[in-house]
């Protein structure tokens, strides 16, 4: 392995602070569309009234989404993954435009055509999800395990801050004509910025920093192809691609079989974890919780709660001894949620609405810790292809969860005569 700048240990804790910065709004880019699409669900009701919007395009996106990332998991030892992700940020950033052309193409009515030309950009989601989620855990699965934890509380911080900025524009233009669509296409402009500040930032300014070199340079000296393109964007020369045919570096490699099999108990971990959470979240909220004292204002108080509980949520592993590493422990932790599928039930059906804004924070709350503490123990101890390859892995598996939590989700349904 030869490596033209020189870059050492003496640079690798250098530029921590700003990478981690970087890592926070990249997690912010990768979910700030979609959970802006979730965050007006009001306003999509009002147009879909009959086309229960919140599960639909949930269940629109996630097949896409799944699909994509098990081909690109397949594959990830072959695809460049600077390509990858900036396609994936791109893609973003054209479908959340092209989700307000359509709303100003109609005028905002509704109707078949819109809402199918809605579920097509929903797809484009997906594909770009794929794309950026398992190209980012990935490629942070070998540097720190804080690069890690940044960009998860930064998809979580997408959630938080639209439900927010939601309820500030629901009092702005609750009053005023057209106000629920006033404050969507306000949220869609919102997130086309973010999408396309994410693009410049992984493309120019995140491989420049000397701890991100390091830890590309020490990957590609293991074999890793993926980072070639990204150390030749920060100038660096490498020969990680003729280092990665040598047959002895193939040798140590692990197949994706092993990885699994090492790792079959956190890979069921992240899938039970947004099985659970999905088949609650978002559709219950929107269409099981009944009429209470908040009237309007009550869904969007619901999703605040979550998201705000689950941003806290994924700080919480910082601090080392609250931090949750026993593999057994974890699964533990996971079942014992299930617990929460009657609470909901029953809590919807005869409590108020304290109870169910507790136990919508306590879901965001278990969801966010949970995920960090797997996503962060989980790689440690691979060398960068493998750990490259299991981030990828690790990512299929949640995505997996949330597909059958959402299609779980339409069982709330069963005795509504909303079907």
């Amino acid at each position: 392995m030869t490596v033209a700048d020189g870059s050492g240990p003496s640079s690798k804790l250098e530029g921590k602070f700003i990478a981690m910065v970087v890592c926070w709004i990249l997690g912010f880019g990768s979910l700030v569309s979609w959970n802006s699409m979730l965050t007006i669900g009001d306003y999509y009701y009002e147009v879909f009234p009959r086309y229960h919007p919140s599960r639909v395009l949930t269940l629109v996106y996630q097949p896409f989404a799944l699909g994509t990332m098990g081909i690109l998991a397949y594959n990830e030892s072959r695809i460049d993954t600077r390509m990858r992700n900036i396609a994936g940020y791109i893609l973003f950033s054209i479908s959340t435009l092209l989700l307000i052309v359509v709303d100003l193409a109609t005028s905002g009515e509704g109707g078949i055509g819109p809402y199918i030309a809605i579920c097509a950009i929903v797809g484009a989601f997906g594909v770009a999800d794929a794309h950026v989620q398992g190209g980012m855990v990935g490629d942070l699965s070998f540097m720190l395990p804080e690069f890690i934890q940044s960009f998860l509380a930064g998809l979580a911080a997408s959630g938080a801050l639209t439900s927010a900025l939601r309820l500030m524009t629901k009092a702005a233009f609750d009053k005023s004509e057209n106000g629920l669509r006033k404050g969507a296409m306000l949220f869609l402009a919102i997130s086309t910025v973010f999408e396309f500040l994410c693009v410049i930032l992984y493309a120019f300014v995140f491989p420049k920093l000397p701890i991100v070199k390091y830890y590309r340079i020490k990957a590609a000296s293991e074999g890793a192809t993926t980072v070639s393109a990204d150390l030749a964007a920060a100038g660096i020369q490498t020969q990680a691609s003729q280092d990665a045919e040598d047959p002895a570096t193939q040798q140590e490699r692990l197949s994706k079989k092993t990885l699994f099999l090492q790792n079959i108990d956190y890979a069921l971990d992240l899938f039970l974890i947004y099985v659970l959470t999905l088949s609650i979240f978002p559709g219950f909220l929107y269409e099981n919780t009944g009429e209470h004292g908040l009237g309007q204002w009550y869904t969007l108080v619901l999703i605040a709660m979550y998201n705000v509980w689950d941003l806290i949520s994924r700080y919480i592993p910082i601090v080392k001894c609250l931090k949750l590493e026993s593999r057994k422990g974890l699964m533990y932790a996971i079942l014992s949620r299930f617990l929460l599928i009657p609470a909901f039930y029953f809590t919807a059906k005869y409590g108020d609405q304290g109870w169910m804004i507790f136990l919508i924070s306590f879901l965001g709350l278990t969801n966010g810790y949970l995920t960090v503490c797997v996503l962060t123990a989980a790689p440690k101890g691979y060398k960068g292809p493998d750990a490259n390859a299991l981030g990828n892995l690790l990512v299929l598996f949640l995505l997996g969860g949330i597909f059958a939590g959402v299609s779980l989700d339409w069982l709330w349904l069963i005795g509504k005569g909303s079907f």
